[in-house]
Formats: C-alpha cells, structure tokens, sequence
C-alpha cells in the first residue's frame, strides 16, 4: 500500500484539482519508476498516429451534444435505443466461389449452423461485367467467387432459398444494377413482390476508383446507375439498402483508420448530393444508405472509429443537407474483420485476431458482421474455417455478455478522447476535399489514390523496421508448415459454364433479346431510368456480359489520372 494514499477528497475540488493531481502522481509515483526501468517504447501511437497518453483524464464537454443517449441525434451511442438488447446482428457471412450450384450448397450450409443473412461474393469476370464465355475470363472463372453471367445463373444460386425469409447482400459495383435486375427477377419467379425484399446492394462505385479497381465506366457515368438504383428503390424496393458505402476496401488498400472515416462520408456526400441534383428528396432516400467498414487490429481505435463515423454523418445529413427524418440521420454500417492482417504464417492464430477485430465492431454498434476465416490468406475458406468463423461470432453474441449493455465502453476517457480526435482529423480531410470540388474530383485529380499509397507504404516500412510488430511475420516466427485443409475449385466449371451459356443463347428468344440490346443502347444515351429496362433484359435472358458490353458503346471505359 503506497503511504502517500490521502484518500478521495482531493479530487472533488473539480478539474483544476484533478491537473495538480496528475502533476503529484507524475512526480511522486511515475517519475520514480522511470528512473528505475523506461517504457516499452519513447511514443505510444495508434495507427492513424494518434498519440495514446499514459493515462486518459476527464474532459470538459457537452454530454448530450456529443454523446446523447442511443437511439437519438448525434447517434454516437448507437443507431437504436436498445442496440443488441433487443436485437443481435445480422450474422451474414460472406461467400460464392464456383459455380451457382455450388455457393447454393455452401449458403445453406451456413444458414442451417446459424447464419442469419446471406452475403454474395461474386468472381472477378462478373465484378467488371464479362460473361464466363467472354475471352478476358479465361481462368478467372468461379476462382474467387462465383460466376453470375445470367438470370438463370442468379435462380440457381437462391434455388431452395425464400427471398422474403432472409437478407442477401450483393457484393457487387460496377455492373451493380443488373445483378439487382437479376435477384429481382429471381423474387419474381418465386412470386415475390418486390417490396417484400430485404438486403443489400454494395454499388459503391467511388471506392473502386481508388482502392480496388472493378470499374468499367467513368465516374459520372457510373453515378447514372447509381442514382437510377436509387429512384427505383425508392418506389418499389422499401426494405433495400441502396448502396453500401464502403470503408472496408479503402483500409485494405493501406489507409488509416482516419482515412477510412474521411474518405468513406466525403464519398457518402457525393452520393448524397448526386441524388439529389437529379430531383430526389434527401429524406425519402437516405434512409436506404448504408455502410461497410473494416474492423482492424486497434481495439481501442477501431471501437472510437465507428462512434465518430455514427456522430460525423448524423451531423452532415443534418447541417449540410437538412435532412429532418431520424432514419436520414443514421449510419447503419456492415462490418468486415480485416482480410490484410491475416497471416499465411501461423494461419491458427488468424482466429485471435478475426475475434478481437470483430469484438471491436460490436462494441463500436455494427448492424451486421462478417468474420474472416483462418485460412483466407491461402485461399478460398472451407467448411470448417468458415464454421469456426460464424462460431466466433455466435460466442461473442451468446457467451461474452458485450451485448448485454448499450455502447458498453461510452465514458471511458480514452474512447471519448479516440472518438473526438478521429472525428477533428476525418473532418479536416473532408473539408480538404470539399475545396477540391467534392469526392468525385479529389479522385479525378487522384488525390485519395495518393493519400492511401502514402499510408501503406509508411505502414509497409514500420512493419519491414519491426516498429510494428506482426506475430508470426516480422516477430515469433514458427517453423512449423501449416497443416490445412485446401478448397479447390475445379477448372471444369469454366467449360460447364461456357456450354450453360451456349445452350441460353440457343434457346432464348433471339428477336425478342436482340431488340431489347437496342432498346438499351438509345435509353442510356438519354436520360431516362435503366432499371425497368435492364430487369426486362435479364427476365429474357440477355446476359450480363452483354448488357454491358452495350453500355460499354455507349459510354466508353474509364482511364485513370494520377495525383500530380
């Protein structure tokens, strides 16, 4: 027991009591035990390079205009007043590989252990708008999710599944609003009215151009689709997410944690603002955005990233756009454990991080999550791998008690002071871009672009100089060879996929898919909305290579800049 304990009574003389404090234990009880062995290090800093001080103390704020209580405006606390109490998150693993067939088997696989949304991963032809007969797929097809290259394609991937029983997210952007056309379609044959269906379209274009790369058109063109998604939605698909603007892939690509809040709402605020140029009510629309982050390594970083997100666009809703409706104000967001901190050394402890990185989205109020597997930096994940994976999710849902409580870290002098500093530093690079002209402008000029190669490569350094440790990778390395099991995916579904369009091709209706293949071509040169169009092209089963090979005539295929 220190002798120099005096008891509580000092401290309630307020917070000019509380600095003398900190200076008497500064001089008192730290100094002398820094004299006798020094910190870990001389700079405690987050990821983003925030520094992280040896000990939060109380701040002076305004507690409602800050935090308020869940369920209300700022929303820092959470987007319902109850959070989890009342309801779980979706549990929504995401998959496809192979063939249609296939990632049908896998997604009820998943739904009979427990999942309790579906998340579509879709392979890179489709991503950029090929069909699996187009010479440019050659070897990509069903590698890396899987090949949707028709409506009939779509019926077979929700065989045995009831559109209006679960949630699907459709991981898709470029060529986002035909495959929407397509799960349409599919809810049609299955005598579904399109109200009824509930999910998810990510055809977040704007982050392609900067941390992926599966785009196809312009941006400008590219904002056509989207805003045309989000009228027909609007009237016929109440329950649908319009868009996901995602986070997720900008921080894969190396960002910061900051970076990924600033450049992810500066997207949102051209969407927004798109959406409204063509005559769209920001009220009646905004309610059906939604969001895609990344759950990352920094606990304590990645909890405050997602509350100042939540505050940030309550505010910009409200300030820049007058939004009035509560529901315009939300940020609901999905969350993805970070795919580039998983190791291939060591694959076993993949699971530590995956339930940490998802223990963060949690406690930051995600809305629906997906764990990463364990052997994803090898390939496709097994059944098991994917097993463990919506087991983790299952145990901190069920057994932990972090969803007992709403916002259970909201008071901690360290978050709030993480929250505070995310939001000031998110809010300067917005305005940075506002005098670029906007989001879409910043990337034309290819200012984000730069922004996050820079923060990667510093990353990159840090790890390669082992100031940042990587268990397994730069520090206790194993000499153990993995031992897993291996998901093939075999090279004969690209020829049964070839043969599967031939036979549609043959036995469609030709005059009827050819005249509509026109139809598109003179609607996109004008200004009237794609949608009803391209699900009439998807219900006669023109492809989806050719859809867009069509728009690709008219509107050409987009050239990146660089940042200059």
């Amino acid at each position: 027991m220190y002798t120099n304990y005096v008891g509580t009574n000092r401290l309630k003389a307020g917070p000019m009591n509380l600095n003398a404090e900190e200076k008497r234990w500064e001089e008192e009880i730290l100094n002398p035990v820094l004299k006798r062995s020094a910190e870990r290090k001389e700079n405690f800093e987050s990821p983003s390079g925030i520094v992280l001080p040896r000990v939060s103390l109380p701040f002076e704020m305004d507690y409602l205009e800050a935090l308020g209580f869940p369920g209300e405006y700022p929303f820092t606390r959470g987007i319902q007043p109850t959070m989890y109490r009342g309801r779980l998150w979706t549990m929504r693993q995401y998959a496809g590989y192979a063939t249609a067939e296939e990632s049908n088997r896998r997604y009820r696989f998943l739904l009979d252990h427990g999942q309790t949304g579906l998340s579509v991963a879709f392979d890179l032809p489709t991503q950029i708008g090929y069909d699996a007969d187009d010479p440019i797929a050659s070897g990509e097809v069903g590698r890396v999710g899987v090949s949707i290259s028709s409506l009939e394609d779509m019926e077979a991937l929700f065989r045995d599944i009831p559109l209006d029983k679960v949630s699907t997210s459709l991981t898709i952007n470029s060529p986002a609003a035909i495959l929407l056309a397509m799960y349409i379609g599919v809810a049609r044959q299955q005598g579904l009215p399109e109200r009824q269906l509930r999910g998810t379209i990510q055809n977040d274009i704007l982050k392609e151009y900067v941390a992926r790369g599966t785009y196809i058109f312009s941006p400008r063109h590219s904002m056509r689709l989207i805003t045309d998604i989000f009228q027909y939605c609007q009237a016929n698909l109440p329950h649908w997410n319009t868009i996901s603007i995602s986070g997720y892939h900008i921080r894969e690509a190396g960002s910061t944690a900051v970076q990924e809040v600033a450049f992810t709402l500066a997207n949102a605020i051209a969407y927004v603002q798109a959406a409204v140029d063509v005559g769209l009510e920001v009220d009646d629309f905004a309610g059906q955005l939604s969001f895609f982050f990344n759950a990352h390594n920094h606990f304590l970083e990645e909890t405050a990233k997602f509350r100042a997100a939540r505050r940030m666009w309550s505010r910009i809703m409200q300030e820049r756009f007058g939004a009035k409706d509560a529901k315009s104000l939300m940020l609901r967001f999905h969350a993805q454990t970070a795919g580039s901190t998983l190791t291939a050394q060591q694959p076993e402890i993949n699971i530590v991080r995956v339930a940490i990185q998802a223990l963060a989205a949690v406690m930051g109020g995600t809305q629906s999550l997906h764990t990463n597997s364990m052997d994803e930096a090898f390939w496709l994940p097994t059944e098991k791998s994917v097993n463990i994976a919506l087991r983790t999710q299952q145990i901190l849902a069920f057994e932990l008690g972090v969803a007992d409580s709403v916002d259970p870290l909201a008071g901690s002098y360290l978050i709030e002071n993480l929250t505070n500093e995310i939001e000031k530093r998110a809010e300067d690079y917005i305005q940075k871009i506002d005098k670029m002209g906007g989001a879409l402008a910043a990337i034309e000029l290819g200012f984000i672009q730069h922004e996050i190669q820079e923060a990667s490569y510093q990353s990159q350094k840090r790890i390669e100089n082992r100031e940042q440790i990587v268990v397994g990778l730069n520090a206790f390395q194993g000499e153990e060879i993995p031992d897993l099991e291996r998901l093939s995916v075999d090279l004969s579904i690209e020829q049964e996929q070839k043969e599967r369009l031939k036979n549609l091709r043959a036995s469609r209706d030709a005059g009827r898919a050819h005249e509509l293949m026109e139809q598109l071509d003179r609607t996109a040169r004008g200004s009237e909305n794609l949608m009803p169009l391209l699900i009439a092209c998807a219900e006669n089963s023109v492809t989806l290579g050719e859809m867009c090979g069509v728009l690709r005539g008219v509107w050409g295929e987009y050239e990146p800049s660089t940042w200059l």
